[in-house]
């Protein structure tokens, strides 16, 4: 059964479950037991579900992205760097296991999607976290997104060249 933790500043809702439940979610292998904390972060168009498990000993071999590990899923350290960032700072490395579900965007969104995703599921593990998190800028979620293209236009904005006659 899960527990629902509320804190009184903002009706914020922690999500502890069983992994009797976690089979629960359509689509979702996981790859750990216990209790865990959920949160999600999006970019672009990447939406990322994380749950954080605490686990001793923990290595890169934990941080599990769409049923594989992250350094098979991400080709380069510049995304391995987004999705440890938030881990490093708040010196969690080596306590914490991640499991994350991530659609949609290309692999820079979707890494900095698992970023804001762990910041804040830190944030609901411990409030202390929040000034350092916040200070660099990782609960800010960066709303940037392609704009649309218009009718009658090239792109979003670029115009046909005018011709006077």
């Amino acid at each position: 059964m899960a527990t629902i933790k509320t804190t009184k500043k903002a009706a914020k809702k922690t999500v502890v479950a069983s992994k009797a439940e976690a089979k629960k979610v359509k689509g979702f292998k996981v790859p750990f037991e216990g209790k865990y904390v959920y949160a999600v972060g999006r970019r672009k168009t990447a939406v990322a579900q994380v749950r954080i498990y605490n686990k001793d000993k923990a290595t890169d071999k934990d941080y599990i992205v769409n049923g594989k590990v992250m350094n098979e899923y991400f080709p380069t350290s510049h995304e391995w760097d987004f999705f440890k960032e938030p881990i490093i700072l708040t010196g969690s490395e080596g306590k914490i296991a991640v499991s994350v579900l991530v659609k949609g965007g290309g692999l820079s969104g979707q890494a900095q999607a698992i970023r804001l995703g762990i910041a804040r599921a830190l944030t609901k593990i411990d409030e202390d976290l929040r000034p350092i998190l916040k200070s660099s800028g990782l609960l800010t979620r960066d709303s940037r997104v392609v704009e649309r293209k218009k009718p009658g236009l090239r792109k979003a904005r670029r115009r046909p060249q005018w011709s006077k006659r």
